[in-house]
């Protein structure tokens, strides 16, 4: 059986670094997590093959040489998902789609051959039946529905295997990642995650993380390795074991590796397990704050939130050596005029250079989404799109809470406050447990960025005055600095180049839909997709807006 996995293409986002990759010689910001995990599942008889669009394209060669197409991915690539599968079609090849999309919104995809819905582990075997069957000859007029029972408990993660990174071209991405656990305990009410994963996190052993390790290291990468939890600290009882046991390989290994994740805000009054992250590597963690607005985080159930000093917290975080990245969410019920420069304050008193701000969208299947349309305020499905009017009735109005996020991003990506949100976090930030060691890879992007930015660079400005003030932190200050000023090129330039046009658009145009209308895909598909996440659930990656 030859299988040809296909990872769809994401468009430009926030988080591909689109206009950051060329200034370091990549690609792709991460590498298709859950297809090399499903590969992994899959008969070691079969031949397999990886064709990642964010770094290459497909070729009909290709296509013609498979059996039958993987296509994984989520809302955001839903139409680059159904690209391929029309090709495949063309070719008389079938296709088999999976991940996040067809699970939420299998309406999207009717000319699959088959839906895979939900995790692939302990699946393997119903998958491969499906395939024999697709290879009948035989014309279908719905895809064959492959779901796990409503009343079937979750798999365990002892189920997985070592991705098959070698399925990757490795230099081709920043980052490579690894995932620990699925699931977290909270409520939030615009989360899908909990929805798909479960509130219950279910965490891999600790010598399959470490397999996980050894397989990236035997590859050759160094740098950057994300682990791609949504929260990875939902099981703190296994988190504080595995933490040890990352110290002594990064110890064993020459510590080759900076690791990052996704955490909850209550990370930052453990600090143990603070300490205990930086010991073993870890020197960023994304954290959903949204909002300083407790009327806010009360009505989205964000409760972990409420009655935390959140200033405080990501000060505490900083100081103790790890980046806060912040995600913020604008457009709650309760939200007024005065939310958007509420929003702008809080973000320009914390040392958060990296801020990820976004409208309040209804993603499929949240406890948000089904609130909305009991109360008839549903206005499509959503794609996950946040640059255009989101796709419920806001509270404050459709033009109210456009205008004031396209104030509020324009302001958070003005040279001026991304600079200073910099020189904060400089000021704050605390040492490495361990100071990586300096490749020529590592070498390579800094020759790299000073010409790039720091000579050529219409920001070149920028370059020079982070590097002046991390002189003073050494080292780990320094590459601090080239960093943001890496990702700030690509904040700032997919801020004012893609995001605000797009928004002004919007602004200039009537609602779409009408209150309680369209749920149908015609609706979810005008949407143009616009936030990063995962392939297949057997990887299960996503880097969450929230």
């Amino acid at each position: 059986m030859r299988v040809l996995l296909v990872h769809s293409k994401f468009p430009a986002t926030y988080w591909g670094f689109q206009y950051s990759l060329p200034i370091i010689g990549k690609r792709a910001t991460l590498p298709p997590l859950g297809l090399c995990t499903l590969a992994a599942l899959l008969p070691t008889q079969w031949s397999l093959r990886l064709v990642d669009l964010n770094v290459g394209t497909l070729t009909d060669a290709e296509l013609r040489w498979a059996d039958v197409v993987f296509v994984g991915g989520m809302l955001v690539q839903a139409d680059s998902m159904r690209e391929v599968v029309a090709r495949a079609r063309a070719l008389g090849r079938p296709t088999v789609v999976g991940g996040p999309a067809p699970t939420t919104s299998p309406h999207l995809f009717p000319e699959a051959d088959a839906l895979f819905l939900g995790e692939a582990e302990g699946r393997v075997d119903e998958l491969v039946t499906a395939v024999e069957e697709l290879r009948k000859p035989r014309r279908r007029l719905t895809p064959m529905t492959l779901a796990r029972p409503e009343h079937e408990a979750r798999p365990q993660l002892s189920h997985s295997a070592v991705p098959r990174y070698d399925l990757l071209d490795v230099a081709s991405y920043r980052t490579l990642s690894v995932q620990y656990s699925r699931g977290c305990p909270f409520t939030c009410e615009f989360c899908d995650v909990i929805e798909i994963f479960g509130r219950v996190p279910r965490v891999k052993s600790d010598e399959q993380v470490l397999a996980e390790l050894d397989a990236i290291y035997r590859l050759g990468h160094r740098g950057p390795v994300f682990f791609v939890d949504d929260n990875f600290i939902g099981n703190k009882k296994a988190v504080r074991k595995l933490l040890p046991v990352l110290r002594e390989w990064q110890h064993a290994h020459g510590n080759p590796f900076q690791f990052y994740t996704e955490a909850s805000v209550n990370l930052a009054a453990d600090e143990p397990l603070v300490r205990d992250m930086v010991a073993a590597g870890f020197n960023s963690v994304f954290i959903g704050i949204e909002t300083a607005s407790v009327e806010a985080l009360r009505e989205t159930r964000k409760k972990q939130n409420v009655g935390v000093d959140l200033t405080a917290a990501v000060e505490s975080l900083t100081r103790a050596g790890l980046e806060v990245m912040g995600g913020f969410i604008v457009g709650f019920d309760s939200d007024g005029p005065e939310a958007f420069e509420a929003q702008r304050a809080f973000i320009a008193s914390v040392p958060i250079p990296l801020a990820m701000v976004g409208m309040l969208i209804a993603l499929p299947g949240t406890q948000l989404e089904k609130r909305l349309t009991r109360e008839d305020r549903l206005r499509f499905v959503s794609s996950g799109d946040q640059f255009s009017r989101t796709n419920f009735e806001p509270k404050m109005g459709d033009q109210a809470l456009l205008e004031g996020y396209i104030r509020l991003l324009d302001e958070l990506y003005s040279l001026d406050a991304y600079e200073a949100r910099c020189a904060r976090f400089l000021e704050l930030i605390g040492p490495p447990a361990k100071t990586a060691p300096t490749t020529l890879v590592d070498l390579e992007i800094v020759a790299r960025a000073a010409v790039r930015l720091g000579v050529l660079g219409e920001r070149r400005a920028l370059f020079w005055r982070l590097l002046a003030r991390a002189a003073r932190g050494g080292l780990p200050s320094i590459r601090w600095a080239i960093t943001h000023a890496v990702q700030g090129e690509h904040m700032i330039r997919y801020t004012h180049e893609v995001v605000l046009p797009r928004l002004r658009r919007a602004a200039s145009r009537p609602s779409r839909g009408s209150v309680g209308a369209s749920t149908s895909s015609s609706a979810a598909s005008r949407a143009t997709p616009s936030v990063v996440g995962a392939l297949l659930h057997a990887g299960g990656e996503r880097l969450s807006t929230v």
